[in-house]
């Protein structure tokens, strides 16, 4: 009897094609974070989810507008007697989302617990009328 699990050797083959049926529509990064994001009074929520990464694995950064976060696990050796048929778990991710260029650092909090990085990031203040009228004498 053949091995199932073994490498294959063609470029495509019809189990591709049975696993390509299941995959979402608009399937778009396979190492993208999962979000909610509610909307409260004066603040947004971002909830990520992140099982299997420890606190100091984790990096958020806030550069022209955008919070970026990321996530690397340090990658473990094989060992010798075993290879890789397949490898879907990723060792590192990573998503952006806009937030507005007047939002610092200071503004966000954010807190990890159970596998979920939660952001909360407060809404811009609306801006006033930029709009300067001219006396008519």
């Amino acid at each position: 009897m053949k091995n199932s699990l073994s490498k294959r050797t063609t470029p495509y083959d019809l189990f591709d094609a049975f696993d390509d049926f299941f995959m979402p529509a608009f399937y778009d990064e396979p190492n993208a974070l999962r979000t909610n994001i509610k909307e409260g009074e004066n603040a947004y929520e971002l909830e990520l989810e992140m099982p299997g990464y420890d606190k100091d694995q984790i990096k958020i950064s806030l550069e022209n507008g955008y919070i970026t976060v990321s996530a690397k696990k340090e990658v473990k050796e094989e060992s010798k007697d075993k290879h890789y048929i397949r490898r879907e778990i990723s060792e590192s991710c990573q998503r952006s989302y806009y937030v507005g260029a007047d939002i610092t650092e200071k503004d966000i909090k954010a807190k990890y617990n159970n596998g979920i990085l939660s952001l909360e990031v407060p809404k811009a203040a609306p801006r006033g009328s930029d709009s300067h009228f001219i006396d008519i004498e």
